[in-house]
């Protein structure tokens, strides 16, 4: 690989302009097509076999049109001492928006408040659409299936909610499925903030503007193209809208960080005295090797999400993958294209740099845990141990509009509804019977359901004869993430309707979004112990024929599995137990979105190869030269030192900023991305690792005789295969001397 990659990365620095047009016009290709052709990105929970998939599709079958998405309109009197019953100003607002809702574009239906109100205040009281003091009004609005309806659709809806607040009585909020599938949150500002600071920590790094700008430059092309690309693989399979969002915060971090890894070593062979196109395919030939490796990881684990049979996550995982794969043809690719353009440039338009290289701080440090190496191994473990411990109360869920900042409409609207019916109100149980010609069975099956103590209301079924179905629709008791609501769906499911339909041919099954929403992260669940299985046999077998060892890949598989359980801990102790939530804008505890721990995996494990590659990769050179463990350790530790911890900060910074944004879902993903990097670069990286690799001494590169000849061989650096660089690189050591001594800063 490394002679392939010096061979691209010296016709990349020869003619880069011939590279630069063609990325240019590869770039303009997709981001065109995406823009005409691509296909809109779909929030759709639809996973074939769960109970409440089957829920659905009967109710989508029956063509009652009670299938496709709903919002509801919560209308209250702005006068508190007023009610429906008492004010004709508020009836007559009420029934003026009840009739402008149901004249709204693709509107089917809409719930009567107004009816109910007219049949008198204790008619009123048993509908569902009038709370029992008269305070609140319903106005459920039934739309088509999301493939009919567009954002325009969404936006028609608040326009009436602004219209209809100019000078009424009444007060609006809004809420529903509408809003969940078309309400996208404010675009740019995690990014900007990302950007922001890790241009900040690349011009401390290199004192030099245009060395600064060529990896942000690089990030921010490579994510242009691969996020534009999302809309045109939606053509071919569901690609979640949340994708760009992650998709943006993951390639901005590998982005950044691959491009680091590169000019870092160019610039080291650069001043050594290596000519331009020869210092770019060096560099490319030996730190290029750990961007295309961890790379490569990255990209097979988020590919793995697909074992977990939802298909949203394999869309989400694809899609991700892809601007992963972006970031790494174009760190390879078109940075040494602008590395060649640039020259010797690269490193005007700075302030001065220090004299010291800092190596002797690094190296104190990797001595002195090495000296008390027994001490840190455990202290270390231990204190992980107990942060990653609260994953034990993991739990996994969707946060619902009761997590969103009081100040959305949505947060409003969830508030008001169960001030007016009861916290159960916003999490209907949608119960769907195939009835096989025995319609008799809903009866029976209604006074169960009505009967069970998690329910506080059934509303009236619906009986569809002539498509021989019903649906029930119950209420219950607790909120939508009580884990008393889900032990009443388990119930329900277990005893209750099994015995309401015992010895009738008819089937029920429970459906409803938030049912759905428990279902999809039990499936993640079940799923989750397998996926992980298989990213740690593979990266395992990936790093032992790098390396040639069987200890060393063990342990950096059992350390990255340390620090990912450690971000899991800190999510729970943050969004569950709600420490520390008022510092990152969570107004509420809420469960950890289901899909999250699995994509967090995915990802986590592929980043934190990007430090394993480059650190071993240095350590196992400077043994292959020593023969000595202790000090090659140290020196190979040291030497990376500099580069991990600004490759670290850089993703932390990224990941951090887009906590800032009001979605719960991305402040999970970002606090616990930053969390597992910050352990993952500190507690593994500069003290387990020296650490453990200390105690395990020569141990370290031991590899069985048989099984060395039955591996393949794969050389990371190479750099005996490449061609022989000026006289200041010393063949011996493997490395330039220049290369040795900036690096270690």
């Amino acid at each position: 690989m490394s002679q392939g990659l010096y061979r691209l990365g010296r016709v990349c620095a020869s003619r880069p302009w011939t590279v630069i047009a063609t990325w240019i016009v590869i770039g303009v290709i997709v981001v065109g097509a995406g823009s005409v052709f691509g296909h809109k990105l779909e929030d759709s929970f639809r996973v074939p076999g769960l109970d409440s998939q089957k829920a659905n599709d009967l109710v989508s079958d029956a063509g009652t049109g009670q299938a496709g998405l709903t919002a509801q309109i919560v209308a209250t009197p702005v006068d508190e001492t007023s009610t429906f019953f008492s004010s004709a100003a508020a009836r007559a607002a009420l029934a003026e928006l009840q009739s402008s809702a149901a004249a709204l574009p693709n509107v089917l239906m809409t719930s009567d408040p107004t009816g109910a109100l007219a049949a008198g205040p204790t008619a009123a009281k048993r509908s569902d659409v009038i709370s029992a003091d008269g305070r609140v009004a319903l106005v459920r609005v039934q739309y088509p299936t999301l493939d009919e309806l567009t954002a325009d659709d969404l936006a028609n809806l608040k326009e009436l909610g602004t219209e209809g607040q100019d000078n009424s009585p009444l007060r609006l909020e809004m809420g529903g499925d509408l809003f969940f599938a078309f309400e996208q949150p404010a675009a740019g500002l995690g990014e900007a903030i990302g950007l922001l600071a890790a241009a900040i920590i690349l011009f401390l790094s290199f004192r030099s503007l245009i060395a600064m700008a060529l990896p942000i430059g690089m990030a921010i092309f490579g994510l242009a193209v691969g996020v534009s690309s999302m809309s045109l693989l939606a053509q071919v399979i569901d690609v979640p809208s949340w994708a760009p969002v992650l998709g943006g915060m993951v390639g901005l971090g590998v982005g950044i960080d691959y491009a680091l890894f590169v000019v870092t070593r160019h610039r080291d062979y650069l001043a050594g005295g290596t000519p331009v196109e020869q210092s770019v395919a060096h560099a490319l030939a030996t730190a290029g090797q750990p961007v295309v490796f961890a790379g490569g990881i990255v990209v097979v684990s988020v590919l793995g999400l697909a074992v977990a049979g939802v298909p949203f996550m394999t869309g989400g995982g694809i899609a991700i993958a892809l601007v992963v794969a972006t970031m790494v043809a174009v760190s390879i690719t078109l940075l040494p294209a602008f590395l060649g353009l640039s020259g010797h440039a690269i490193n005007r338009f700075g302030i001065s740099q220090s004299t010291s290289t800092g190596r002797g701080g690094w190296s104190r440090w990797i001595k002195h845990v090495t000296r008390n190496a027994w001490v840190y191994a455990i202290g270390v473990t231990l204190l992980l141990f107990a942060v990653a411990a609260p994953v034990l109360a993991l739990r996994v869920g969707i946060p619902d509009d009761g997590a969103l900042p009081t100040s959305r409409t949505e947060r409003q609207a969830y508030d008001l509804v169960a001030q007016g019916f009861g916290p159960g109100r916003n999490g209907p149980l949608v119960i769907a019977m195939d009835l096989n010609e025995d319609a008799g069975v809903v009866g029976r099956l209604v006074d169960a359901v009505e009967s069970d103590p998690g329910i506080a209301e059934v509303a009236a079924p619906n009986i569809n004869v002539d498509g021989g179905i019903a649906t029930v629709v119950a209420f219950p008791t607790t909120g939508p993430q009580d884990d008393t609501t889900h032990e009443t769906v388990d119930r329900l499911r277990n005893e209750v309707i099994p015995e309401a339909v015992a010895g009738s041919s008819a089937r029920a099954y429970i459906g409803g979004q938030m049912v759905n929403f428990a279902d999809v992260g039990q499936r993640v669940n079940d799923r989750l112990p397998f996926f992980i299985g298989a990213v740690l046999a593979s990266s395992f077998l990936l790093l032992m024929l790098v390396f040639r060892s069987v200890l060393v890949p063990l342990k950096a598989v059992l350390l990255n599995l340390l620090s990912i359980g450690a971000s899991y801990g800190v999510m729970v102790m943050v969004f569950q137990w709600g420490w520390g939530g008022d510092l990152i804008g969570l107004t509420s505890t809420v469960p950890i979105v289901s899909f999250i721990p699995m994509f967090m995996f995915a990802i986590l494990f592929g980043l934190s190869m990007d430090y394993e590659v480059f650190l071993l990769s240095r350590v196992r050179e400077e043994y292959d030269v020593s023969g000595d463990n202790n000090e090659s350790v140290v020196r190979g530790i040291a030497s990376t030192g500099r580069v991990i911890t600004s490759a670290a900060l850089i993703m932390i910074a990224v990941f951090l900023a887009f906590v800032t944004g009001a979605d719960a879902a991305t402040k999970m993903f970002g606090l616990g991305l930053a969390t597992a990097i910050f352990i993952d670069a500190t507690l593994i990286r500069m003290v387990l690792v020296p650490a453990t690799m200390k105690l395990l001494g020569n141990a370290n590169w031991w590899l069985p005789r048989w099984l060395d000849r039955l591996l393949p061989t794969i050389d990371l650096d190479g750099p005996n295969a490449l061609p022989e660089p000026p006289s200041s690189f010393d063949r011996d050591a493997g490395r330039t001397l220049a290369s040795a001594r900036s690096a270690a800063e």
